[in-house]
This record gives C-alpha cells, sequence and structure tokens, in this order.
C-alpha cells in the first residue's frame, strides 16, 4: 500500500472542531463524504465508533488512530486533524489526543489496512515529526509534511 497516495491537503481537516471522541470521529468521516471519498457515513461512523468501544485507538503521545473495516468501501481512504483542543481518547497513557489519523479499508482488505496503521504509527513515533505534525496551521502543511517524510522512507 502506498501511503503517499493517499494523503493530500483535501483528506486533511485543520483544525478540527469537535470537542470529544464521538464527535471527532464524525467529523472526519463527514469530511471523506463531503469529498466524495466515502457514501455512507453515518453507516460508516458506527462501524467506526463500534470498534472505538472495543478499544481505544488512542494509542498514547498526543496520538489516536481510530479505524475500521467497511464492506461497501472499494478502496481504503483516509483523514487525518489536528482537535482545536486536546481531547480525551482514554488513551492508554492518560493524555489528550493531538493528532487523529482515521483510516477506513474494505472488509477484505486486511493486509493494507494493517500496512498503512503500521506505517503511520512509525512516522508518529517519531517525536519531532509528531512535534511537527501537531503543529501544522493548515491542510497544506500537514499534508506537505507527511509527504515529504514518506518520501525519505
Amino acid at each position: 500500500m502506498d501511503l503517499m497516495k493517499l494523503i493530500n491537503p483535501d483528506v486533511c481537516c485543520v483544525p478540527l472542531q469537535s470537542a470529544e471522541r464521538a464527535g471527532i470521529i464524525r467529523e472526519l468521516v463527514a469530511h471523506l463524504g463531503s469529498i466524495g471519498k466515502v457514501d455512507d457515513v453515518d453507516a460508516i461512523t458506527e462501524i467506526v465508533w463500534e470498534r472505538e468501544m472495543q478499544r481505544t485507538t488512542g494509542i498514547g503521545e498526543g496520538l489516536a488512530v481510530p479505524h475500521g473495516r467497511c464492506p461497501k468501501l472499494k478502496k481504503l481512504v483516509l483523514a487525518m486533524g489536528i482537535p482545536s483542543q486536546p481531547v480525551d481518547f482514554q488513551s492508554y497513557d492518560r493524555k489528550p489526543v493531538e493528532f487523529v489519523v482515521l483510516v477506513l479499508s474494505p472488509a477484505d482488505a486486511i493486509t493494507d489496512h494493517v500496512q498503512v496503521l503500521g506505517a503511520v504509527s512509525r512516522l508518529m513515533g517519531d517525536r519531532g515529526f509528531r512535534k511537527q505534525a501537531i503543529a501544522a496551521d493548515s491542510a497544506e502543511t500537514l499534508s506537505g509534511l507527511f509527504l515529504e517524510s514518506l518520501s525519505k522512507l
């Protein structure tokens, strides 16, 4: 899976408006709907929320990666955003979330799904990169930062 093909300013939300995790998830899915990347915003939001209720996707260090496998999707999509204020995602380290990457994939795209989650985690695991991403002031800046870093991998 080529993560670079999934990232552009259109999939970046800077800032996200919601102040709670269900709202953040809904906002990101709705954004993907508004740009024609997904069709059934309500059904997809429910899939992602059900996954979130099984175990938090707040993975620590200010990052959350909500995700879901959606039967009606034809290809993997993602959206990312920076909340206007830190959000409680019930992360394992108890730190509020300052950066969110939503990953949605077709139900049968298990390998691609796992590869994208791993690539995002590796990038965001770099403290310097994470700080830059959280500080991005526009969708263009955020997508450019990701694309630049991915091109070096």
